[in-house]
């Protein structure tokens, strides 16, 4: 007998968001073979996985905390998708997820909330973008909270079902309010996505998934269907916040697709962020977890202005930019194959050969490489596409501007987020290059996204940190860029630093040894450490020859 749930828990919460993983999973070619809108380049599918990827694994984590709610798991899912969202649907399905934890905030999920939640998220999207265009996944969005709104019964099962009919009609719709979507005989793909999640909702607590209609391309009909906006009036008011549409939209002369996390920004900020960007480029949305991270992303011909425009009223990281061209209408490749290379920055002469030994070409650099000797590299590989390992040896707004300069002189480079030579390893290990440039791209930066890494390395003077103050010659063991333990003796804060990071769980540990005389005889002694604390995990080691870290410490 099938088990219904009128709310959800905790463990529950965690059921759909595993499922809303697997469905986008199953489904990510097909979504990807619909996306025409904005830009063609067939990654809809691909973003979103990523995206609600992200946010499993954050809630995952949340798990190992004691006495762990319905409420910290819904915000833990919110703030990893708006950290983790890639593409302008990615962002927008942060969006639910923050409603979401919005609406969670007093008990269990139940119907009432769940129809507070899609409003909630609807009115959130509303305020982050500049322009609602009909006929995507805001569309979509609009119909199940409506729809949700509407059902008398506050059940949840009943609202569930309710809102994934009401975005499945929804998405019927599209195609008659936006053109490019009736010429390509299509749905939205942003909108297919939804509708996914959803029905995944409805699986968990009625315990039947929907049987939707297949959403492959069709022919297209000739003339408009009817927009039929009947019931509109009986909605929510504060379903009233998508307050401007846009039926038609071109993406014009875009070339870039520029995203990036912002921090030390109020709400005035990201509105004057969103006035500015708009004046730069289209498909503007900067959207807030709620605990003062924001998350932009535009697409626009200057990315660097793009970037300044997020320095003006905040601290921009985790930069991401994608140079559009190749997946345009219009593009004709030619029959030549295409050649791709993967650059990586690397310090030490064993930590090149390393590199090199797994595929990629090497620029070697001191503590940290320059911009001129990054661009003279780019500019120097003979390949059609070039992959970016930056492993942290340069800053971000540096490597935007690396990106720019080069695509303007005809050498456009994809920047990976690789923030240490761990994550560098852990991206070029999954490198295939048979595969399509944003299948490859995509499987290299899940693994370095899915890689924590740390590293230990000795103080040169008294300073301090967020583990309070060390002395000059002290030992800092640091988990991404932040100070965790000090000890004044390397192997003790090395070991320290093992159990933090394995501490939230982890198969494989891979360590990269540094030019050091302290990290003699070290291999033996984290391997016995982590057989003895650590059954199960494998540990994987290799000399870099790296001056700066000690050690570098990845987790996978």
């Amino acid at each position: 007998m099938l088990k219904v749930l009128n709310e959800l828990d905790a463990r529950s919460l965690m059921q759909w968001a595993s499922a809303c993983v697997e469905g986008l999973d199953a489904r990510r070619d097909e979504i990807n073979l619909l996306n025409v809108f904005p830009i063609a380049d067939s990654d809809t599918g691909t973003n979103l996985h990523f995206t609600m990827k992200a946010a499993f694994d954050a809630a995952s984590l949340a798990l190992n905390t004691p006495d762990v709610s319905v409420h910290d798991l819904a915000v833990a899912l919110a703030r990893g998708a708006v950290a983790g969202a890639r593409g302008n649907s990615g962002v927008i399905l942060s969006q639910v997820l923050r409603g979401v934890a919005d609406a969670a905030a007093h008990g269990p999920i139940d119907g009432r909330v769940y129809q507070n939640a899609l409003s909630g998220a609807l009115e959130l999207v509303g305020r982050s973008m500049s322009n609602v265009v009909e006929g995507t996944v805001v569309t979509v969005l609009r119909g199940a909270a409506w729809a949700a709104a509407a059902a008398s019964d506050g059940d949840l099962p009943v609202v569930a079902r309710a809102a994934a009919d009401g975005a499945a009609e929804a998405l019927e719709t599209t195609p008659s309010q936006l053109a490019v979507l009736r010429q390509a005989g299509v749905v939205d793909a942003g909108g297919l996505g939804l509708l996914i999640i959803l029905d995944a909702m409805v699986g968990v607590v009625s315990g039947d998934i929907p049987t939707r209609p297949s959403y492959a391309a069709r022919a297209a009909t000739p003339g408009n269907l009817p927009v039929d906006d009947e019931g509109a009036q009986n909605s929510q008011d504060v379903m009233a916040c998508v307050t401007e549409h846009v039926h038609e939209y071109s993406a014009g002369g875009v070339e870039y697709e520029i995203m990036y996390l912002l921090r030390g920004c109020g709400d005035d900020g990201a509105t004057q962020l969103r006035d500015k960007l708009s004046d730069l480029g289209d498909s503007v949305i900067v959207v807030g977890d709620g605990s003062g991270v924001w998350s932009v992303h535009v697409h626009s011909m200057d990315p660097g202005a793009s970037v300044e425009a997020g320095l003006a009223v905040g601290v921009p990281y985790d930069i991401r930019i994608t140079a559009f061209g190749a997946d345009q209408p219009g593009f004709s490749p030619s029959s030549k194959p295409r050649i791709r290379t993967v650059l990586a920055i690397v310090n030490g002469d064993k930590c090149a050969e390393l590199f090199h030994s797994e595929g990629a070409s090497v620029l070697r650099c001191g503590g940290e490489c320059t911009p001129q000797d990054l661009l003279d590299a780019v500019l120097a590989v003979r390949a059609d596409e070039i992959f970016v390992l930056p492993n942290g040896f340069i800053r971000p707004e540096e490597l935007v501007a690396v990106s720019t300069q080069a695509r303007q002189l005809g050498h456009p480079a994809v920047l990976l987020p690789t923030s240490s030579l761990v994550q560098g390893l852990a991206a070029l290990a999954v490198h295939d290059p048979t595969r399509a440039a944003s299948d490859d791209s995509y499987a290299m930066a899940a693994a370095a996204a899915g890689t924590r890494w740390g590293s230990v390395r000795q103080a040169h003077e008294r300073a301090l940190t967020l583990a309070g103050t060390c002395e000059s010659g002290d030992f800092l063991a640091l988990v991404g860029r932040e100070v965790l333990v000090i000890d004044d003796e390397f192997k003790r804060s090395a070991l320290k630093l093992v159990d933090l990071m394995l501490g939230a769980g982890g198969e494989l540990v891979t360590v990269l040894t540094g030019d050091s005389h302290l990290v003699a005889d070290f291999d033996r002694v984290v391997e016995e450490h982590i057989d003895r604390n650590h059954p199960g995990v494998e540990v994987m080691m290799y000399s870099g020859g790296q001056s700066e870290d000690i050690i570098q410490i990845g987790v996978e």
